[in-house]
């Protein structure tokens, strides 16, 4: 296992391994993309960081190489990517995949790669697969009140729901005899570890200084799932909470489609924005009940610290990502991609 230099020379030859792929949009040659699915990639000796993006995108791992690159060079990790045979997940953020880089090649024998966006009913499917435990014994175990006094955090926690706190990462459970009660725990450990990298009190009050809206630790984690579910690159993120946050503070729904797709289990379409559902952005104010998936550090982040913007509009496919102050706009760019 090398340290690939940043200046070596790129070695065209390597082998990727991919499993059928997904993604939360498509590719820049709009092949579908499914986010969360196991690939295998190797990343040979000498390559350059150029070349591992490359390889990357074309695995399905990252969405966009120049994200990517850009990333690592704002970490200064270049000479920090090692080579070998990584197990990692499709449609993954820029910074969780260097982390594994710099990590190390790693063994899939008793690890959980858990992506970030996944729903505790979408864990349970993982878990199952991977440990054989069965979807609905994790679902039945996944309960607030089965944790909330090891956890003081899930106090909080709406509908005796554990959703939003199963923290998205790769776990080594090390040849250890697996539960649910294991898995479970060990992710409450990392959201635990995570969170308090973010101080969300101080950051829950300059956001009711800012916005002039009072907010619980549990908004901003509602938030921070609804903005994983929304962006598609991390340099969305803050924008995306911009957005709903000043409409928020204007008393205008959020009007996300991703919220009420957590309880339809399916793509929204124009007919469902009526429905009577207490997800539903369009026909309710505020946030919603529980968090919509478990979010990752960078979606947790940008809830915590939006960007000031005058933003009450966005516009997002594979190709555009726009952002508006005024309906008008808004429309305007519509019209302008609706090819795109």
């Amino acid at each position: 296992m090398a340290v690939l230099a940043g200046v070596a020379a790129f070695v065209a030859l390597f082998f990727v391994l991919v499993l059928p792929r997904l993604t939360k949009g498509s590719d820049s040659g709009g092949t579908q993309v499914v986010a969360g699915q196991e690939v295998e990639v190797t990343i040979p000796d000498g390559s350059t960081t150029a070349g591992i993006a490359s390889i990357l995108k074309d695995a399905g791992v990252i969405s966009d190489t120049s994200s990517f690159l850009q990333e690592v060079q704002k970490q200064n990790v270049e000479q920090k990517l090692k080579s070998g045979t990584y197990s990692l997940l499709t449609g993954s953020s820029d910074a969780n995949v260097i982390n594994q880089l710099m990590a190390g090649p790693n063994s899939t024998a008793s690890t959980l790669q858990v992506p970030e966006g996944y729903t505790v009913a979408q864990i349970a499917s993982l878990v199952e697969e991977k440990f054989g435990i069965s979807s609905s014994d994790f679902i039945a175990q996944a309960k607030a009140s089965n944790y909330v006094a090891d956890y003081p955090f899930l106090s909080e926690a709406a509908n005796d729901s554990l959703e939003g706190f199963l923290f998205p990462k790769t776990y080594d459970f090390g040849g250890q005899t697996v539960t649910a009660d294991s898995v479970i725990r060990a992710m409450l450990t990392q959201y635990q570890t995570e969170i308090a990298t973010l101080d969300l009190d101080t950051a829950r009050q300059a956001l009711e200084a800012r916005y002039g809206t009072s907010f619980t630790n549990y908004d901003v984690l509602t938030m921070a799932s609804i903005i994983e579910k929304e962006a598609l690159t991390d340099d969305d993120r803050t924008l995306i909470s911009s957005v709903f946050y000043n409409r928020i503070a204007a008393s205008m729904p959020l009007q996300s489609d991703a919220t009420l797709a957590y309880t339809l289990g399916r793509e929204v379409t124009a007919d469902d924005l009526t429905q009577d559902d207490p997800y539903n952005t369009y026909t309710n104010m505020g946030l919603t009940p529980t968090p919509i998936c478990n979010p990752g550090l960078a979606s947790l982040t940008a809830a915590a610290n939006p960007q000031d913007t005058s933003y009450y509009y966005f516009y997002i496919t594979s190709s555009v990502h726009a952002f508006s102050e005024t309906y008008e706009e808004h429309q305007q760019i519509i019209a302008q991609n609706s090819g795109a």
